[in-house]
């Protein structure tokens, strides 16, 4: 593999363009060779200030260019699954934000596409893994100095939802995260989701029951919740509580310092996503980069995108029954342990 990863960024949207400047500017070991878009105009405009990069509406015309060799999915998650089966074939690294797929099923096929490849290609975006914060409960949790973890309360707070967002997409676009949050906090499978529905705020859309209260559980026991409220007003704010035998580790909330003055005190809520952990994408793509060019993966795998999909699907079926929903999945691959 050459000395730089040229890399082609598939989806100029709003995620796409972000890793597009991201690799551009920040990211060391790689480059922006070709951004693919069916719209065209768009695909120029994200590469306009970086030379050489060349803009494209056909996905499989720049996987059958040689010059690149490596590929960063940025699509919506209905079109991942057909993107990323050509992407095994070219034998190429592959960042795909997520979802994987949009459903277990397909999942699993990209898992089978990979396991016969032989080796792992697929890196999920789930970024949140290399947020400081969440790294640091991670060492906390694995170096046992609590003792055992008991109980993890996830806070996961919007100020609004686009237009569009259905019910689904709370479990599907949200909570997606907090099962990979669970999976990466315990190291192990979530094996059952429960949705409970309470009071609904007067600002969700007609459609949409928000918030809602998820409740899960691993293999071993521990219990998790997550407070998914995506029509929050006051901004984005996503944090966890830990409960351990001999203590209690909290993450996330206010950014910034907390300040006192004239009778009153405060800080800020970042305003959206990008704020929160912008710095937890830079390290994404850092180590996806950095482990890409010695052809091996620098993070979550096609089966953490697999496992999460198989925990979406019990978290839309839990939301329509009211009752607890068994997460089923396929053995794991030897190529996954």
């Amino acid at each position: 593999m050459s000395l730089n990863l040229r890399v082609a960024v598939i989806g100029a949207g709003r995620m796409g363009i972000d890793h597009i400047q991201r690799i551009h500017r920040r990211i060391h070991g790689a480059e922006v060779a070709a951004v693919v878009d069916i719209d065209l105009e768009r695909a120029t405009a994200a590469i306009a200030d970086i030379p050489g990069a060349v803009a494209l509406t056909d996905a499989q015309a720049v996987l059958d260019n040689p010059e690149i060799n490596a590929v960063l999915i940025a699509t919506p998650g209905f079109l991942h699954e057909e993107i990323l089966h050509a992407a095994l074939a070219k034998d190429i690294p592959i960042l795909c934000e997520k979802p994987l797929t949009p459903d277990a099923e397909s999942a699993w096929k990209v898992v089978q596409a990979e396991e016969k490849l032989g080796r792992k290609r697929i890196q999920v975006g789930f970024m949140r893994r290399y947020d400081a914060e969440y790294a640091q409960l991670g060492d906390i949790i694995r170096a046992g100095e609590l003792g055992e973890l008991l109980v993890l309360h996830h806070q996961h707070r919007n100020p609004t939802t686009p237009p569009g967002f259905t019910n689904e997409m709370l479990i599907n676009d949200s909570v997606v995260h907090e099962f990979d949050a669970v999976r990466f906090f315990t190291g192990e499978e979530i094996t059952s989701v429960q949705v409970r529905m309470g009071k609904r705020t007067r600002n969700a859309p007609e459609g949409q029951h928000d918030p809602q209260h998820v409740l899960l559980e691993t293999e071993s026991g521990v219990l998790a919740d997550v407070e998914i409220y995506v029509n929050a007003q006051y901004g984005y704010e996503v944090g966890t509580q830990a409960s351990f035998e001999d203590g209690v580790v909290s993450i996330g909330g206010d950014s910034g310092p907390s300040v006192r003055t004239q009778g009153r005190w405060g800080g800020k809520v970042t305003p959206g996503f990008e704020e929160r952990f912008g710095a937890a994408y830079d390290v994404e793509i850092q180590a996806w980069v950095d482990a890409a060019l010695k052809d091996e993966i620098g993070g979550p795998s096609a089966w953490d995108g697999y496992a999460t999909a198989a925990c979406c699907e019990a978290g839309v079926e839990a939301q329509k029954t009211g009752g607890k929903v068994a997460v089923e999945l396929n053995p794991k691959p030897a190529l996954y342990n």
